[in-house]
């Protein structure tokens, strides 16, 4: 009975993949056929082709995403349909279904009945895939009636089968294995800020990304549009997980790490404490505004200005009025430095008009032409940029942290000991602790005035050449014996249009002040109060979905509790939820880290774990000089255990420059970093950078190292602690962290 269930289920399976191959086929012709069309016929004809093919380009992203794993579960339903549950969503052309998308409310049963409450399902089964190739079939009986019947079939379970699978260095979905608190959360609603608590192991980041891409396909018509942001706490926590949402059949969310927020920054992390702590302060807004108002100053005394061999008079009480109705217009300070400088150009136009008219009595001549030469005066020029300067906001920031007096002026609630941690040289990279303020000094600065001449020059420039380019293509397409029905304005045009027509996720990645319609925040924990206002700039609407750990802080400026982080920027608009079941962890490393983390002060949620591993920690004592000697000791003893799974070494500081260095001479490219590769089994980390990963095995170097009680990092052993899914070792030359032995 076993073999024919699981050979209909093949043929099953494989008739899915025929339907998916045909989809596949059919828009590979309508895009090839979209783009023989050419660039041809009316704009809106132009336009018209270029939206079909965007379209039939991402379902063809969708379907090639997809195809790992396609469909993953089966319901009976006690009205003898038999619903199939997989990535998308599929039907014959005669629009018969043939397998429910996992995100519609139908397929919720999937995830939520239970033998207590069946939901109308009598059996779920669980379709284990290898590649195209049904392997396994797993049963859970829901109706009691069916427990007698020789065809029900039971197995080990489809989730204890993913959990223990070899880690690659990137993260899967859980698409199959969703478990019914989870999927509650997933489907929850958009409005408001929805915080996911849950400790290590929890599955909080594939909860995360799940109901990204559930509210992505039930909000469609809302998220379209406006997008989703998804937010990270590093580059190699984003590299983990950029392959998921795919396999989910969502390709449009816009995923960035804290540092990539403002667009043209690369930011680096801000190796200080302290001054990552000062400039996450809500404060800092202030400072920022402070800097801004400093911008627009009051000369001290009378400025005289020469213009055509005649001298004007600059008074500080015509440079206050003007200032202080540029600043009535509410304007952000570039936009309105335009109404401050027609001011004061106008005061000054009318002072060489009258000395103008004063050496030409009875001279009537057209004087319209002395307001350009005001305007255009070197004199006047230099006094209305002292006055009221056009900023970028890198102009503004970087200036503001590397000149002492001009920080002392924008700090009065600095003590002396903050401002000389804040001061840098000139020059210095940005990190992520700067990019709230940047993106706070780009609100207040605006984008610069066009007015001033550079911006309208470099778009007539790049017209110039954009038009030159399109006649020498002409040129070569009509030597060709290309028939050119177009001159090369239209081309141009046609290109500008093209750009127009970017994606909502491909124009918000480039767009500081694009508004999402939703914002994900994977280890929450960890953002500033600076960097909630970054990011609830980007949400108008306040539609979150928060999800972290309060006892995995690592950051200084992070929070203490969720009440702290979120009521200044939220109030009363959010709802908590917490994930009770730590799948990752075994046990017997789980409870070791929450007793080391108890001992230590540090509150923590204990999610129960669903399993016991095959070993417990294992404590190596060395001296201090024989850490490193250690590590490479005891690594093909870890590699052997893992049998080809990814290998974590954590460590800090110095220890991790040397372990690295020591691991390189004997694994060469099986080193990484981050969160590894296919090419790679042993991966070097630092805790922080370690946080939302997880690998087969972990080594901790020196544990004590990373309790930090003078920051408050307590969290950082507690997360390299939890990051293992099957063994843990530390080693340790001072003494160890009281807790992890029993």
């Amino acid at each position: 009975m076993h073999d024919a269930d699981l050979a209909h289920e093949r043929d099953y399976v494989a008739g899915l993949y025929t339907r998916l191959d045909e989809l596949r086929a059919e828009k590979r012709a309508q895009l090839a056929q979209v783009r023989r069309a050419g660039a041809i016929g009316t704009m809106q004809n132009v336009s018209e082709r270029d939206a079909f093919a965007a379209l039939y380009e991402d379902r063809l992203a969708q379907l090639d995403a997809v195809d790992d794993r396609l469909v993953f579960g089966r319901l009976d339903l006690d009205s003898g349909e038999a619903q199939y549950i997989g990535r998308i969503g599929l039907t014959t052309e005669d629009l018969v279904r043939l397998m429910v998308d996992w995100r519609a409310p139908e397929a919720g049963h999937f995830y939520q009945a239970t033998a207590f409450d069946r939901q109308g399902v009598r059996r779920r089964r669980h379709l284990i895939l290898q590649g195209r190739e049904v392997k396994a079939i797993e049963d859970d009986v829901l109706d009691a009636d069916m427990l007698s019947d020789a065809d029900s079939l039971q197995g080990e379970g489809a989730l204890l089968a993913a959990l223990n699978s070899k880690r690659t260095g990137r993260m899967s979905d859980i698409v199959g294995t969703i478990q019914s608190e989870q999927d509650r959360i997933i489907r929850s609603s958009i409005s408001g800020a929805l915080v996911v608590q849950g400790g290590p192991g929890t599955g909080k980041t594939a909860v995360a990304l799940h109901r990204a891409a559930y509210l992505l396909y039930t909000h469609r018509d809302r998220l379209k549009s406006a997008g989703v942001l998804l937010v990270g706490p590093s580059s190699s926590f984003m590299k983990y997980i950029e392959r998921v949402l795919p396999s989910l059949g969502e390709t449009g969310v816009v995923m960035a790490s804290l540092g990539r927020l403002m667009p043209g920054i690369n930011a680096v992390p801000e190796q200080e404490a302290d001054v990552a702590a000062i400039k996450g302060r809500l404060e800092m807004a202030e400072v920022i505004a402070n800097a801004v108002a400093n911008r627009q100053r009051i000369p001290a005394e009378n400025r005289i200005l020469e213009v055509d061999g005649r001298r004007l008079t600059l008074t500080p009480r015509q440079v206050r009025r003007a200032r202080e109705r540029a600043r009535s217009t509410g304007k952000p300070h570039n936009e309105a430095r335009v109404t401050f400088v027609k001011i004061l150009l106008r005061e000054l136009t009318e002072q060489m008009t009258e000395l103008v008219e004063a050496g030409n009595i009875g001279n009537n001549a057209d004087r319209s032409y002395l307001a350009e030469d005001v305007r255009t005066a070197r004199d006047v020029r230099v006094a209305l940029n002292l006055c009221w300067m056009p900023m970028t906001p890198e102009k503004l920031v970087g200036e503001l942290l590397s000149k002492p007096a001009l920080l002392e002026a924008c700090t009065p609630g600095l003590t002396a000991r903050e401002r000389e941690l804040l001061l840098r040289a000139p020059g210095a990279p940005w990190t992520e602790a700067d990019v709230p303020l940047l993106d706070e000094a780009a609100e207040l600065l605006g984008e610069l005035d066009p007015a001033a001449g550079r911006g309208l020059a470099q778009q007539e420039q790049d017209r110039a050449r954009a038009l030159a380019n399109a006649r020498q293509t002409l040129v070569n397409m009509e030597s060709a014996g290309v028939d050119v029905l177009m001159s090369a304005e239209e081309l141009v045009d046609q290109n500008e249009e093209r750009e127009a027509r970017l994606t909502a996720a491909e124009r918000a990645t480039s767009d500081r002040t694009w508004a999402f319609g939703h914002i994900v925040v994977d280890e929450a924990q960890e953002l500033s109060p600076m960097q909630w206002r970054l990011l609830v700039r980007r949400c108008p609407l306040k539609s979150f979905t928060i999800v972290g750990d309060i006892a995995q802080t690592s950051s200084v400026a992070g929070a203490k509790s969720w009440q702290g982080a979120l009521a200044p920027m939220f109030g009363d608009r959010w709802q908590l939820e917490e994930l009770t079941v730590n799948y990752r962890t075994p046990s017997q490393i789980a409870e070791a880290a929450a007793r080391m983390a108890n001992a230590a002060g540090l509150v923590v949620s204990a999610p129960k774990a669903v399993r016991e591993g095959r070993w417990s920690p294992i404590i190596d004592r060395v001296e201090r000089s024989g850490l490193v000697n250690r590590l490479v000791e005891v690594l093909p003893e870890e590699l052997q255990a893992l049998d080809g799974g990814l290998l974590a070494v954590i460590a800090d500081g110095d220890l991790l420059r040397e372990a690295t260095a020591a691991l390189r001479a004997k694994y060469g490219s099986r080193l990484g970093t981050g969160a590894g590769s296919y090419e790679q089994d042993v991966v070097v980390i630092s805790p922080r950078e370690a946080k939302g990963l997880e690998f087969d095995g972990v080594v901790v170097l020196e544990p004590s190292a990373m309790l930090n009680h003078e920051h408050g990092r307590v969290g950082d052993l507690y997360v390299a602690m939890t990051r293992p899914t099957q063994r843990l070792r530390l080693i340790a030359a001072a003494d160890v962290p009281a807790g992890i032995e029993r």
